[in-house]
């Protein structure tokens, strides 16, 4: 028995000492995870941090209202509809049916004076604009201001106490961002969906002005004006549209960009309207053909295609064919974007411009003008 102990009892006794030490060291070794203090998991079980973005709901969804507009259309009975008869019972003034049409949306509080942002589209033609708020509230809303060139409105409630939403930056988002966008899908009230920024600087054609944010996040019918925020429940845009292959609730999501909406809000709030900047051309794209003609790499340029009468760019002595390289020292690749950054000069200053004409390059500066509501002539 001594000799047992001897050889064996001092490297047993050794080796689970040893054992001890590399499980303290060490406790996944034997499968157990002990909980630091700062684990993201708490033993309640909820979650903080990218488990869970309810603390980014909770700041911006108080300040995303719902949008309820009625529109009363007047009809002439059914028996009107032959047009035999419509002028006989015009005549004598047989009393029209009238019908409300009712439709739904969203909207954002983004001023505590009572200030909404929603979609031109969601309030066109209403008669009465009810909003829903998230606490219960419900008043009536007036029209501050619409502007259809980028489909946006601005409402205005009168109630103490409101949340408004915080504003960040568009221009700092990234593709792969976390966007929440909170709405009113479908009537159902208000709901979150999640996704990513998929892109942005999207165009589609569907206003003047337009520099889209795409998203994954759903964005269904009811959602449209209603707010797609980040992470930390700040504002990077205003839902605006859904693109679909076959007309369903599953596509692409766009948002308008935080900077243009409150860009158009700040104009409608103190002039009463939107004021953009103008030079008064119309500019189409340099296929590879005319770049190869004008000795350009393609994309590099643009081709005015048309200059209105009176405007800033027929005084400045812009002429049609001329192949822009550069407006305000910015390269001059995209017609839509250079459009974009002209609408935020201020009427009356100076934009400097180089082009390409009969093979050299002219310097030329224009003073910027104001956007007229209706163009004229253009040649």
């Amino acid at each position: 028995m001594k000799h047992f102990l001897r050889y064996f009892g001092w490297p047993g006794l050794c080796g689970l000492l040893l054992a001890i030490v590399l499980l303290q060291l060490f406790p996944q070794l034997q499968g157990f995870h002990f909980f630091a203090e700062n684990d993201q998991k708490s033993h309640s079980g909820a979650f903080s941090g990218p488990y869970s973005y309810n603390d980014a709901v909770e700041r911006a969804a108080p300040s995303v209202v719902n949008i309820f507009t009625t529109r009363a259309i007047r009809r002439p009975p059914a028996e009107l509809d032959n047009p035999l008869l419509h002028d006989a019972y015009s005549y004598n003034r047989v009393p029209r049916r009238q019908r409300i049409q009712s439709s739904l949306g969203s909207g954002v509080i983004v001023r505590p004076e009572g200030y909404i942002l929603t979609n031109n589209h969601v309030i066109a033609g209403a008669d009465d604009i009810i909003i829903a708020l998230q606490d219960g509230r419900e008043t009536h809303a007036t029209i501050i201001g619409t502007d259809p060139e980028t489909d946006l409105a601005v409402l205005k409630i009168q109630l103490d106490n409101l949340p408004s939403i915080t504003w960040t930056d568009s221009q700092t988002i990234r593709t792969g961002d976390v966007a929440l966008a909170i709405g009113n899908p479908f009537g159902l009230g208000q709901t979150v969906s999640m996704g990513i920024i998929s892109a942005t600087q999207r165009n589609l054609r569907l206003s003047t002005y337009e520099n889209f944010i795409q998203t994954d996040a759903a964005i269904n019918i009811g959602n449209s004006g209603g707010a797609l925020v980040n992470a930390r429940g700040e504002l990077v845009g205003i839902s605006t549209a859904l693109l679909t292959s076959d007309g369903g609730s599953e596509g692409l999501g766009f948002a308008i960009p935080s900077n243009l909406a409150n860009l158009v809000l700040t104009s409608i709030i103190e002039e009463g309207r939107v004021v953009r900047g103008w030079l008064g051309i119309e500019s189409q794209a340099l296929t590879p053909e005319l770049a190869s003609a004008f000795g350009l790499s393609h994309g590099n340029g643009i081709l005015i295609s048309g200059i209105y009468d009176n405007s800033p760019a027929s005084e400045a002595g812009l002429q049609r064919g001329d192949v822009i390289i550069s407006i305000n020292n910015m390269d001059a690749n995209d017609g839509k974007q250079i459009m974009n950054q002209v609408a935020n000069l201020h009427p009356g200053s100076e934009v400097p411009i180089t082009v390409l004409r009969g093979g050299k390059t002219v310097s030329l500066v224009s003073k910027v003008g104001e956007r007229p509501p209706l163009l004229g002539s253009r040649h």
